[in-house]
C-alpha cells in the first residue's frame, strides 16, 4: 500500500480493497489492454486517489446519499466507479463500457472484492441512453473519459434524471473546453455549475472536476448514433 492522504478517511477493510484491485489490475493487464499505468505507487495515485478526489467536491456531497443511483460513463478498467462504490457503499453503481473485455476484468474484481452495490453493462453509451430502463434514471453521472466536455456531455446527461448532477473528470487544461461545455449544455439542457482543480499527491499534476446539472430531461434527439458524437461535436 501507499501512505497517501486521502479525500476521505478511508477504513481498513477500503484500504485493503484497494490494494486486491491494485493487484488484480496489474495482474490481467498482463493479459489484456486495461492501463498503463502499473507503477505501485502511480495507481494509488493517478488511479485510486483521482478517481475518489470528487468526494471533496461539495455538488457531490449534496446529492450523495444512501440509495442514490450513479452510471460511470465508459469505465474502462473501472475508473471512477470502482474507487467510488468501495468508499460510497451506501450507493448504487452501474458501471458501462463498450469492450466486453473490459466487463470480465470489472465482474472478476466485482466477486474478488465482494462488492454489492456495483453492476456492469456492456454497451456503447449512445446505445443504452436510448433505453428506457437507463436513460433519464440517475442521480449523478460520472465520467473520466478522455474526449472534450461537449462530447463527453452528450453522452452523460441523457442518463441524468432532472436535477441530476454530472462530474466529468479532466486533465488540468479545463478552459479551452468551457465555451464548447456552454454550448453543448444548453442545447442538452443541462448547466455548468462549477470546475474544482486539485492537485494530485506525490508531485504527479493537477486534475479538474467539471460539475454540470441537469435542469430538465434531454431533448429526444440525443444521443446522436453511435461515432456522430465525436464526429460531430455538439
Amino acid at each position: 500500500m501507499v501512505d497517501i492522504q486521502w479525500p476521505r478517511v478511508l477504513t481498513e477493510e477500503q484500504l485493503l480493497q484497494l490494494d486486491r484491485y491494485r493487484s488484480l489490475l496489474v495482474d490481467w493487464n498482463e493479459r489484456m489492454n486495461l492501463t498503463a499505468i502499473t507503477e505501485e505507487e502511480e495507481v494509488y495515485v493517478k488511479h485510486f486517489y483521482d478517481s475518489l478526489a470528487v468526494l471533496t467536491v461539495s455538488q457531490w456531497q449534496e446529492v450523495a446519499k444512501t440509495g442514490t443511483r450513479v452510471i460511470d460513463v465508459g469505465t474502462g478498467a473501472g475508473f471512477p466507479g470502482i474507487p467510488l462504490a468501495i468508499v460510497e457503499s451506501n450507493m448504487e453503481f452501474v458501471l458501462c463500457d463498450a469492450l466486453q473485455k473490459r466487463i470480465t476484468f470489472l465482474q472478476a474484481v466485482k466477486d474478488e472484492l465482494g462488492l454489492q452495490n456495483v453492476t456492469f453493462v456492456h454497451a456503447r453509451s449512445e446505445d443504452l441512453a436510448r433505453n428506457p430502463a437507463y436513460r433519464g434514471q440517475f442521480d449523478i453521472v460520472v465520467s473520466r473519459a478522455v474526449a472534450r466536455l461537449n462530447i463527453l456531455m452528450e453522452l452523460m446527461c441523457p442518463f441524468l434524471r432532472p436535477g441530476g448532477r454530472g462530474f466529468s473528470y479532466k486533465g488540468p487544461g479545463f478552459d479551452d473546453e468551457r465555451k464548447d461545455g456552454e454550448r453543448a449544455a444548453a442545447k442538452l439542457r443541462a448547466k455548468l455549475m462549477d470546475a474544482h482543480t486539485y492537485l494530485l499527491p506525490k508531485s504527479m499534476g493537477s486534475r479538474t472536476i467539471v460539475v454540470f446539472e441537469q435542469s430538465a430531461p434531454v431533448p429526444e434527439t440525443y444521443p446522436r448514433k453511435a461515432g456522430v458524437p465525436q464526429r460531430k461535436p455538439l
